[in-house]
């Protein structure tokens, strides 16, 4: 075994984005849509309602994301104590996505241009998986169908109608609009809705996407139930589930950025000719064994190994065939390590 000391010029680092399907299916698009009655009539029911790509009674059953419902007024979800007002699941939700988004806990939200009271005190999440979308949610890949009584709506992002990157604290974010892949498609249509503003907002980098259920309702009448105390069987996510199930399409795909570190492996016509393999010198003597391999040594190299400075092997590289070496030849070997 022989040993050689890396120099800074051998490391090269380089980082690529890499798209690919979000879902579990491994399928750009969602078609069927699951939940648990466990899990709706648990504790965790009073919050979310979790969404399967299949039953979950199955094994392969994974959650894709979530559905919650916010209202800063406690309406729409049971009350904690009857005889304490404004203090419910969905006050919760409010004040957590208030505080992770806009960094501000007197700060309301506004969709689009709307400065509508009522729009800015209310809305559903839809929280995508964490282990489902990697890094980020890729603009531009968001299509999704709502069916209501009065049709159906496809909603998108406007990455490609507003590419510049826009914040709500320190949070990315698109306004959310009637369209497909990315844009209105229609000068004559904005992908807004008259008087309701956007029809949300998506936040790649936090996996998530704010809906404003005044716009969803005056397009297609799906309506948010803002009484304080509901049943567990008709409740505000189960609305927003029951129009996502209808429209049977939700396409989305993830983002991350790979790292590659190469190492660049050299060994020059005078280094690495000799081994310590048995078969190559005298286990007694430590003489090579065959006179000829003395001055004119042949060998075969199969793996490369990185050692840290405490000698340790923290990386191992195997050749797809091995490599003959003696004084006549040099190689160059290239190791990508991703992370």
């Amino acid at each position: 075994m022989s040993f050689k000391r890396l120099d800074p010029e051998d490391f090269v680092v380089s980082s690529d984005s890499v798209t690919s399907t979000l879902w579990s299916t491994g399928a750009p698009t969602l078609t069927q849509f699951f939940t648990s009655s466990v899990q709706e009539a648990g504790s965790s029911g009073d919050y979310y309602l979790a969404v399967y790509q299949t039953s979950s009674t199955l094994t392969s059953a994974t959650p894709q994301f979530e559905i919650a419902y916010a209202d800063s007024m406690g309406s729409g979800s049971a009350l904690y104590n009857s005889i304490v007002p404004g203090k419910s699941p969905s006050t919760s939700i409010y004040g957590q996505y208030r505080a992770l988004i806009l960094e501000d806990e007197n700060a309301t939200f506004t969709f689009g241009s709307s400065t509508n009271i009522l729009t800015a005190t209310h809305f559903w999440v839809i929280s995508i998986d964490r282990a489902q979308y990697k890094e980020s949610l890729f603009p531009g890949s968001l299509n999704l169908k709502l069916s209501g009584s009065n049709g159906i709506i496809n909603l998108t992002d406007d990455s490609q109608d507003n590419p510049v990157n826009q914040f709500l604290g320190s949070s990315r974010y698109y306004q959310l609009i009637s369209g497909s892949n990315g844009t209105a498609g229609s000068l004559a249509n904005s992908g807004y809705v008259a008087n309701s503003g956007s029809y949300g907002l998506v936040f790649p980098d936090l996996g998530t996407i704010i809906l404003n259920p005044d716009a969803i309702s005056q397009s297609i009448h799906v309506d948010t139930l803002r009484n304080p105390a509901l049943s567990n069987t008709d409740n505000n996510p189960r609305i927003l589930y029951n129009a996502i199930n209808l429209g049977e399409s939700f396409a989305l795909n993830s983002e991350e950025t790979v790292t590659s570190d190469y190492i660049f492996v050299r060994s020059r016509n005078s280094e690495f000719n000799y081994s310590e393999n048995p078969s190559f010198i005298s286990g007694s003597t430590g003489e090579v064994i065959y006179d000829n391999f003395i001055n004119h040594p042949q060998v075969y190299a199969t793996t490369v190994g990185m050692y840290n400075d405490s000698n340790e092997l923290v990386a191992v590289a195997k050749l797809s065939r091995p490599l003959l070496k003696d004084f006549t030849k040099e190689s160059l070997v290239r190791v990508k390590l991703d992370f």
